[in-house]
């Protein structure tokens, strides 16, 4: 579940709007997307990705590049079955949504009228704050043990176990083991499995025809291979239980040829209401009054002064992204084959090919003394001596599990050149900074949130 995406923090862009650009040549956008893709694929050796872009309802680009299987030498094609990883919460919430228009649930019921059982801690917690991922439930780390089936019963008392990272509704802290826990609350208030109603209320009626749950053990036309690069070499997807490829957090098949009739789906506004559609879009409002840019499974923020909708997803050698952009009434699809794939790269890179002002974010001024402590914060993860305490609020496990790569990626960078404040956004109660970190000729983004009381919220490297 920690691997179903990357952690990362949603944050609301303040962008200043610019008039859209008159839609680019097809022809010529669509080389230009071909060389970016094969290049970027050179680049992070990559075996497969398969890409869409759908302008106005109409389909600009659906091709795949490159191997979906490595061994068998098969090419991917826009009708090749990737993995979704959190790409799928967008289909859990509107599963939920589609049982709260039934009267089969209600967004404001406890997680309690369905997990009696539960410690006291979670009494507060509703629905609504586990779509929103604001439960307080903590993300399970990297010490769960993915190989093991649970029952239910065994998932809920192994989340159970953990203490809240804040109380419910106070905080934005993303969440498998709360799409997890709302995978059993939707079985138990229907007496049917998440998976047959995405396909029967989802998949079926939006002409989604090959997406479904994962399964290891069935016959599935077009599947692809997952890898990953380990030590350098490109090896395949590690092994998962059969009940841990079949919880709601994101563990659905899906091809491109899916994901652009879902896509249609969701711009015509189908198997929701305009009321539930509304609530799914609508950010998420903290304990506080302020507003979070997440809503029931999706991201929401801003792209070039903009509405924005999107999310990302990673799970077992796989990467997914699924991004909206309102104001120019765009989709761009991207699936890969890859672990390492780099998805905000790829989509941004497209987007930018579209329309650069999709992708422009103003340059915030330099905070030298935020700097100074996301540079401390560097080198003591290089040297092993990250602690908990010095990212108070992130979740419990989170530098524990985290702190051992940190050390091995920055050792591997060697020694820190540069550092420079690209972005500066306020989301919820926290300010988050994003860092271009240079180590000689190598690029990395740093994420870094502080809290009221200049407590650290998150801190995390990506490569």
């Amino acid at each position: 579940m920690l691997e179903r995406t990357k952690i990362f923090f949603a944050a609301a862009l303040v962008c200043v709007a610019a008039p859209a650009l008159a839609a680019p040549d097809p022809d010529t956008f669509r080389k230009q997307v071909d060389t970016f893709v094969e290049q970027e694929m050179r680049s992070e050796k990559i075996p497969g990705v398969s890409v869409a872009v759908v302008h106005k309802g109409e389909i600009v680009l659906a091709k795949g590049y490159g191997l979906a299987n490595v061994e068998h030498n098969i090419a991917v094609t826009p009708q090749t079955i990737f993995q979704s990883g959190s790409v799928g919460k967008m289909f859990t919430a509107a599963a939920v949504m589609r049982q709260v228009e039934q009267g089969k649930m209600s967004l404001d019921d406890p997680l309690t009228k369905y997990v009696p059982d539960a410690p006291a801690s979670w009494r507060p917690i509703t629905i609504r704050q586990l779509l929103t991922h604001t439960s307080g439930i903590p993300n399970v780390g990297e010490d769960f043990d993915f190989k093991r089936s649970y029952t239910d019963d065994e998932l809920i008392k192994s989340f159970a176990v953990l203490p809240l990272s804040f109380q419910p509704g106070a905080r934005y802290s993303y969440s498998n083991s709360g799409y997890v826990l709302l995978g059993i609350v939707i079985e138990r208030a229907t007496g049917r499995f998440y998976g047959d109603i995405l396909r029967t209320d989802i998949f079926e009626p939006l002409g989604m025809k090959t997406a479904r749950v994962i399964s290891d053990r069935d016959i599935v036309p077009n599947r692809a291979a997952g890898y990953e690069v380990v030590d350098g070499a490109l090896k395949n997807q590690d092994f998962v239980s059969v009940k841990m490829n079949t919880t709601a957090d994101g563990s659905l098949y899906f091809s491109l040829d899916d994901l652009i009739a879902w896509n249609r789906g969701v711009e015509q506004g189908k198997v929701l209401s305009a009321a539930s559609w509304k609530q799914v879009y609508t950010p998420v409002r903290l304990n506080s009054g302020k507003t979070y840019p997440y809503g029931f499974g999706w991201d929401v923020d801003m792209a070039g002064g903009k509405p924005r909708l999107h999310h990302g997803g990673s799970w077992q050698g796989f990467r997914s992204y699924y991004s909206r952009y309102l104001g120019d009434d765009l989709a761009i699809i991207f699936l890969a084959n890859s672990a390492e794939a780099n998805t905000e790269t790829f989509v941004d890179g497209v987007a930018k090919l579209w329309d650069p002002a999709l992708v422009a974010v103003p340059r915030p001024k330099p905070e030298p003394e935020v700097a100074r402590k996301v540079t401390a914060l560097i080198e003591a993860a290089r040297a092993g001596r990250l602690r908990a305490e010095d990212v108070p609020l992130a979740p419990a496990n989170f530098i524990p599990t985290q702190a051992p790569y940190f050390v091995k990626d920055l050792q591997e960078l060697g020694a820190l050149t540069k550092l420079e404040l690209v972005e500066r956004s306020e989301a919820g109660d926290d300010v988050n900074y994003v860092f271009k970190a240079s180590f000689g000729d190598r690029l990395v983004r740093v994420y870094y949130s502080v809290a009221p009381g200049d407590q650290a919220s998150n801190f995390f490297l990506s490569l």
